[in-house]
């Protein structure tokens, strides 16, 4: 699927090919040359399509946000002048030799660097769960947790899963709610017929 994450492709693999996969944040045409920011988990890297390469340009050219892209290519070091210091891969781009198109994605119902309500958030959980700021949560509670059971397990804790207590199958959700309903009838006359016959 790829060799690095996005936000991991800096100088130290200057020359060398890669594949990267993340969803397309924002495309720019630039004087016959086309740039892709290209997302993961880990940050974002430049991806840059030249027309020299009719196939894959023209592929390039269907690419709009959050797209779901594969790319191959082989990393240089940015022009002068255009490094970015605000992302871990500012120094570098990759120049693709190979695209794919893994997903399409309609227009957004918003931008992820938007300001919405929580209604709205909620609704497009899905995308809402890309943004930069729910992205770092996630990583942020993946450590806390690992750290945690690590620290269980070097203490000699086994970690065990009792389905009982925390998560019930359908069939066990079934009797659950049968039981319930059973319980519920013996406090309704009207449905009961071995007790009151007053109506309710």
């Amino acid at each position: 699927m790829r060799t690095h994450y996005c936000g991991q492709v800096d100088g130290t693999v200057d020359g060398q090919v890669v594949t990267v996969a993340g969803w397309a944040q924002r495309r720019r045409d630039h004087g016959g040359v086309i740039f892709v920011d290209l997302r993961d988990r880990e940050g974002l890297l430049q991806i840059v399509f030249d027309p020299d390469r009719a196939g894959v340009f023209a592929l390039a050219e269907r690419v709009r946000s959050e797209f779901v892209l594969r790319v191959k290519g082989i990393v240089r070091k940015r022009p002068a002048g255009t490094a970015n210091p605000n992302l871990k891969s500012g120094q570098v781009e990759v120049l693709c030799q190979d695209l794919e198109i893994l997903n399409r994605s309609e227009p957004l119902p918003f931008q992820l660097d938007e300001t919405v309500s929580e209604e709205v958030r909620l609704r497009y959980r899905y995308l809402d769960l890309r943004r930069d700021e729910m992205r770092s949560r996630i990583m942020l509670r993946h450590r806390i947790t690992r750290a945690m059971r690590e620290y269980l397990d070097n203490a000699g804790f086994i970690d065990i899963e009792t389905p009982t207590l925390s998560k019930a199958t359908l069939k066990e959700h079934a009797t659950i709610w049968s039981r319930a309903e059973r319980t519920l009838e013996s406090f309704l006359p009207c449905r009961n017929p071995r007790r009151s016959t007053n109506s309710c």
